[in-house]
């Protein structure tokens, strides 16, 4: 099976006056389909300029990247527009919804984007909706709406798409342990549904729920290990 992902000798760097900024120094991996990973690191690692990298919101200065057989690196910004709509599922700590339209909107919206005519948008979101356990708050906003119900409406957005990846970002970093907690689960159930999937955290625990941990030092890979006992494992385990 080919990878879903590809990564061969990426670098990214940034001019800050006179000054080279290496923030990748030269990452290669592979992503799976349906594989779940974490890539962590210290501030300054480089694993945000990573996950902006894999998310096509930033374009490496040397290095290959390939994305569902599509070679993205060397896209320009139109056409790495294109792939984020169509390819990629984005979830963000500060969940980034549209405050004065409600959940069934805000998950539509990449649906608008891909041409997708209104009757099937609503559809799709719906179900999306329905997916994530908020069919019965299609109509609310987001003020109406706890945290991880908040959350949830930012991971129907990410999914209604049907992208090759969910990447998220710091996905509990605004949540409570108990909702943190339950929005990995979501993730978990994700996982096992044939979704692949990238999170990028700097918390152990959070990582710990992946299959695959990356960890980033200096803008290069430190180590690339399995998790042989995932947080869920463990817990089916014990009860």
């Amino acid at each position: 099976m080919n990878p879903i992902i590809k990564i061969r000798d990426l670098k990214r760097i940034y001019k800050m006056g006179q000054t080279e900024v290496r923030a990748l120094a030269g990452v290669s991996f592979d992503v799976d389909r349906n594989e779940y990973i974490a890539i962590m690191g210290p501030s300054g690692s480089g694993k945000s300029t990573l996950m902006n990298v894999i998310g096509c919101l930033d374009s490496p200065t040397e290095g290959e990247y390939t994305l569902n057989g599509a070679r993205v690196s060397e896209l320009d910004d139109g056409e790495l527009a294109e792939v984020r709509n169509r390819e990629i599922g984005f979830i963000f700590q500060t969940f980034n919804l549209l405050p004065r339209t409600d959940c069934l909107a805000n998950v539509e919206l990449p649906l608008i984007y891909s041409g997708m005519k209104s009757s099937d948008r609503r559809q799709r979101a719906v179900e999306t909706l329905e997916r994530v356990g908020l069919g019965d708050r299609i109509d609310h906003k987001p003020n109406e709406l706890s945290g991880g119900q908040r959350q949830r409406v930012a991971i129907a957005r990410a999914l209604v798409n049907n992208p090759s990846i969910l990447l998220a970002d710091e996905p509990t970093g605004n949540l409570d342990s108990k909702t943190g907690h339950e929005i990995m689960k979501l993730f978990e159930e994700l996982h096992r549904a044939g979704n692949t999937i990238i999170v990028v955290t700097h918390e152990q625990e959070i990582a710990e729920h992946a299959r695959r941990i990356i960890r980033l030092r200096d803008g290069l890979i430190e180590s690339d290990e399995k998790v042989e006992n995932p947080v869920f494992a463990r817990q089916a385990v014990s009860t």
